[in-house]
Formats: C-alpha cells, sequence, structure tokens
C-alpha cells in the first residue's frame, strides 16, 4: 500500500489550498470528500451571496471574478471547482472517512471505499454537516427543515423560522416575497448584528410594518403536525398555525470524528487543541485546517482568514521531513 505524505479530509476552499500547497512542494497527497467538490458551497441556498468580496475568497492568488460585489453561491462553485480542474488536484468524491488512527508515526485512513496510510493527515471538514438541534418534541417531523435552499416550495405557507442570523434572515425574506405567511422565532432581543449589511435594515423595516412577524426573546417548547408551541419574553405560551419550519439554528463539527480521531476537546468538550501556530493537534502529524478549528464558535473562521492555514501547515510537514 502506498504511503502518502499527506491526506486531506474535506475537499472544501481549505482543503483545497492544502492541497495545492502539497502540490507545490512536491507532497504526495490525496484528499477525500464525502460529497462533491465545496461539497457545503453545493449546500448552501441557491440564490446566497457571500458576506466577503470576491479577493477575499481567493486561494493561491487564482483571481476570483464576478460580476457583483458579494459573490453569490454559483460563481463560488465555478470558481472552486475550476480551481480543482485546472490544477489535476487528487481527490476521490463520494467517499466517506469512517476513522484515523495513528501506529507507528504512521495514520490509518479507512473510509466507505479503501484504506490509506499517510504520514500526515490534514482534517478540513467544516461545521455544515451537523445540525445544531433544538432538541424538543417534534423537531423530527418532516416539515421541520434544517436546511433552507429556495423559497419556492413555501409559496402560500404558513412558515415558522427559527433564529435571527443570516440564514434564517434569508429564509423569512425570501419565503415572505414568495407568498409564505412568515413568523420568526428569536430566542435574543433582535436580530443578530452579524446580518449582512445590506440585508439587516430590510427584515428590521419587514417587521416594523408588520409584513413578517417576529417574537423576540422566545423560545420553541414544540413543533405539532399542524402547529408549533412556543413561549414568549413574559412566559406566555402560545400554539401558532403552521405547515412548516426553517430551523436556522446553526451547524457544528463532527465532534465524535474529532475526538474519535484522537484530538483532545477542551473547555466544555467542544473546542479541539491545536498549536495556533502550526495548526497541529495533540497528535503529532495530525492537523486542523479551516472553519473546523473554531468548534462550536463556528463564526471565529471564514475562507478569507483561515486561507492561510495551508502554508502554516505544509510548512511545518517541511520542517519535520528535515
Amino acid at each position: 500500500m502506498e504511503i502518502l505524505d499527506i491526506l486531506i479530509i474535506g475537499a472544501g476552499p481549505i482543503g483545497l489550498n492544502c492541497a495545492i500547497e502539497a502540490q507545490k512542494n512536491n507532497l504526495s497527497y490525496i484528499i477525500i470528500e464525502k460529497g462533491t467538490i465545496v461539497n457545503s458551497l453545493y449546500n448552501y441556498p441557491l440564490y446566497m451571496r457571500f458576506f466577503s468580496t470576491a479577493d477575499k475568497l481567493e486561494i493561491d492568488g487564482i483571481p476570483f471574478i464576478s460580476t457583483a460585489p458579494k459573490p453569490g453561491r454559483q460563481e463560488a462553485l465555478e470558481y472552486y471547482q475550476g480551481i480543482a480542474r485546472q490544477k489535476e488536484l487528487n481527490i476521490r468524491l463520494y467517499e466517506k472517512v469512517l476513522g484515523v488512527s495513528k501506529k507507528d508515526n504512521l495514520f490509518t485512513v479507512g473510509t466507505t471505499k479503501a484504506q490509506y496510510r499517510a504520514r500526515n493527515v490534514i482534517i478540513a471538514t467544516g461545521f455544515y454537516d451537523i445540525p445544531n438541534l433544538m432538541n424538543i418534541p417534534g423537531e423530527n417531523l418532516s416539515k421541520v427543515k434544517h436546511y433552507y435552499t429556495e423559497p419556492y416550495p413555501y409559496a402560500r405557507q404558513k412558515v415558522v423560522v427559527i433564529g435571527a442570523s443570516n440564514s434564517a434572515v434569508d429564509a423569512a425574506l425570501e419565503t415572505y416575497r414568495k407568498g409564505a405567511e412568515v413568523t420568526m422565532i428569536i430566542r435574543h432581543s433582535e436580530i443578530s448584528k452579524s446580518v449582512k449589511y445590506w440585508v439587516k435594515p430590510d427584515i428590521e423595516n419587514r417587521i416594523a410594518e408588520g409584513s413578517i412577524t417576529a417574537h423576540f426573546n422566545s423560545d420553541m417548547i414544540e413543533i405539532k403536525e399542524n402547529t408549533v408551541v412556543f413561549k414568549d419574553q413574559n412566559h406566555e405560551i402560545h400554539e401558532i398555525d403552521n405547515d412548516f419550519v426553517l430551523a436556522m439554528t446553526g451547524y457544528l463539527p463532527d465532534f465524535k470524528f474529532l475526538k474519535n480521531s484522537g484530538i483532545e476537546l477542551q473547555g466544555d468538550g467542544l473546542n479541539p487543541f491545536y498549536n495556533p501556530e502550526t495548526m497541529e493537534t495533540n497528535i503529532s502529524n495530525l492537523y486542523l485546517a479551516g472553519v473546523v478549528c473554531g468548534g462550536k464558535d463556528t463564526h471565529l473562521w471564514f475562507i478569507e482568514n483561515s486561507r492561510i492555514h495551508a502554508k502554516m501547515i505544509i510548512n511545518n510537514i517541511l520542517l519535520n521531513k528535515k
């Protein structure tokens, strides 16, 4: 069995960037990806626009040409998948990693299709795969969606949107404009300050004029077949008619996978340990890259501020080879 210099888990933008750096330094590598190239971006809402400008999303100095000030999902898919084609990156798609173990300074990585051995492993899996569940009765009903794609299925439906961040606001505005009756259930006292600055006035104005109903300082209690139950800021219980629930409650990395790989989880068990200068975890030669580094704090790392991880990791791997 071939022993790779590097095995990269995840073909997102940062995983691709790690592969490019490995390629430039003549290191043998492979990327294992459970879905398609930049799978998380593929699963974003169809009309999503990034907060970042195109230049902040570039990798390896390759220009990202966008027709708009803020590029959208399709442009990003074209850009990153185009790079993978141009660079002829070594990627195995639709292959899920099942486990990572280390013995005698070599890693064994088992997947749904094969087994690999490598001297170094980079985990660049992002955080979009596991919804942050509310753990309330009825959350498993088919009408509850933790991923929002487009507004058309919700025309003329009574829709409850849970949350007040970018994904929740986008879902509320888009479904409202396609004829849905939208109610937002928001745990906090206001729309999140992190909402895109060109969108925030829109949602606040729609709430102020009564086009979208918003219950602030409120919590969901139960989801039923035809209704939802929530508690408002005065601790009063309300039950309203409902057809669909868009639970935009955020996402989390696969902590079980990180722990089973031997990575130490700190604090409340939701923050993986890594050296911020090398991105190496408590397991030597096992690295984290990209959004996954933030653990439960998924707002800390983005494409634009984690692009540097690739060079940091590859430089450390090269240093260790000397």
